[in-house]
């Protein structure tokens, strides 16, 4: 097809910048064969080829925005259960760290994960997919962690891989089995790394469920030699890596992510400058979660001028999860990136789809050029400052997935 009297927002590097940014085509036009863009640019200019009505049937837009669909990098929309009375508890004064060393945070997730089959934590997932598809997003992160055992995480992973046969979605699944410390293990945190974190990592990957290996450093979770045991074997399997660090505190695992090469590090909330500085050499991206930051009334910002000046790429996500951030909206996630985090629109925009690409490990998405995938979110605004600006509103107008125009 081709798409015409649009406002094209292309992403990518201006002349005169160092950082991506909109590349704004006011007047413009999107070439499609197959599942790929073909051509991308000002109306006036486009190319003989793609103005053969037969092979490229014209639609006009109205003068709508298109965008690269958006990308939700940092999920854990498989699980069983709900934790909403931990948030009536974090409202009556308790924290993070007291819930769960009461046996709650996590580790409530995972009875009732445990006590789920495939296609009972399939069809609890697909509400929370649905509702992130409804707001532009064509790629989403799915990570396991709420098993804590070798069935229950494998399961996990074997759900979130079964979204893609039910809705019209990428999904990027990520072994997390180095979440938490199941209670049976309590106490033991290596002898479940070694026991059940890392024999369950090898299965999933026998069985292709594993696209990245993913853990939490943090003091009430994993330390960094805790973690490199896991890293250590990731990289004897050929998975790339990501770790969600410097959430609550800073215990070296920035770092220890960045000497990994890691696609990302995620939270890091309490990273410093010479963790800024570590990632920029490892080129990892930062993915910001304002969701969870909001959740828990934290108050470390993250560092983003020293993101900003080293120049680490920054993603944002929803981090949808059952505990610290029951989010469901990309739209309100880029929003509160800007109210919370003081990121510009434009940066939470390119957070959530050509940075959130580069989280995920994919080359082919994130942009409008030639040669992506035909990933498109077509909105009913003017300005794509808008996307960020509302709050509660979706101007959604169409998704193409892989070229084929989705209904809202």
């Amino acid at each position: 097809m081709l798409l015409g009297n649009a406002k094209i927002v292309a992403i990518d590097k201006a002349p005169d910048k160092d950082q991506l940014s909109y590349c704004m085509i006011d007047n413009g036009a999107v070439a499609i064969e197959g599942e790929k863009i073909v051509w991308v640019g000002d109306a006036d200019a486009i190319p003989e080829d793609y103005k053969d009505s037969k092979k490229f049937p014209y639609r006009d837009l109205g003068g709508r925005l298109v965008t690269p669909a958006l990308i939700d990098c940092h999920t854990h929309v498989v699980h069983g259960g709900n934790r909403a009375v931990e948030f009536e508890m974090r409202l009556q004064g308790a924290s993070y760290e007291e819930i769960a060393r009461a046996g709650g945070g996590i580790v409530s997730t995972v009875s009732a994960t445990r006590a789920a089959s495939v296609e009972e934590l399939l069809a609890s997932a697909l509400p929370r997919v649905d509702a992130l598809l409804a707001e532009g997003v064509c790629v989403i992160e799915v990570k396991s962690g709420y098993g804590l055992d070798r069935e229950t995480e494998l399961n996990m992973l074997r759900a979130a891989r079964a979204i893609e046969k039910h809705r019209s979605v990428r999904i990027k699944t990520t072994f997390l089995g180095a979440h938490a410390t199941p209670a049976e293990f309590k106490g033991e945190p290596d002898r479940y790394i070694d026991e059940v974190c890392i024999p369950t990592l090898r299965a999933a990957h026998a069985e292709g469920l594993v696209d990245a290996v993913d853990g939490f450093c943090e003091g009430i979770a994993f330390d960094t030699a805790q973690i490199t045991r896991v890293f250590d074997v990731a990289r004897k399997l050929g998975i790339p890596v990501k770790l969600h660090a410097e959430q609550l505190s800073n215990i070296g695992g920035t770092k220890l992510a960045a000497s990994y090469g890691a696609l990302s590090v995620d939270h890091v909330e309490y990273a410093n400058e010479e963790d800024a500085m570590a990632m920029a050499k490892s080129g990892s991206v930062a993915v910001l979660l304002p969701g969870a930051f909001y959740t828990l009334h934290e108050k470390q910002l993250p560092p983003i001028a020293a993101f900003r000046k080293h120049g680490v790429p920054m993603a944002v996500a929803t981090d949808c999860n059952p505990g610290t951030s029951p989010l469901m909206s990309i739209l309100l996630t880029m929003n509160m990136s800007c109210t919370l985090f003081r990121l510009t629109p434009e940066e939470a925009l390119v957070g959530a789809t050509a940075h959130a690409a580069r989280a995920l490990g994919l080359s082919d998405t994130g942009q409008v050029r030639a040669g992506m995938r035909a990933d498109l979110a077509i909105w009913n605004v003017s300005h794509p400052a808008e996307l960020s600006y509302r709050i509660g509103f979706n101007p959604l107008f169409e998704r193409i997935f892989g070229g084929v125009p989705v209904a809202r």
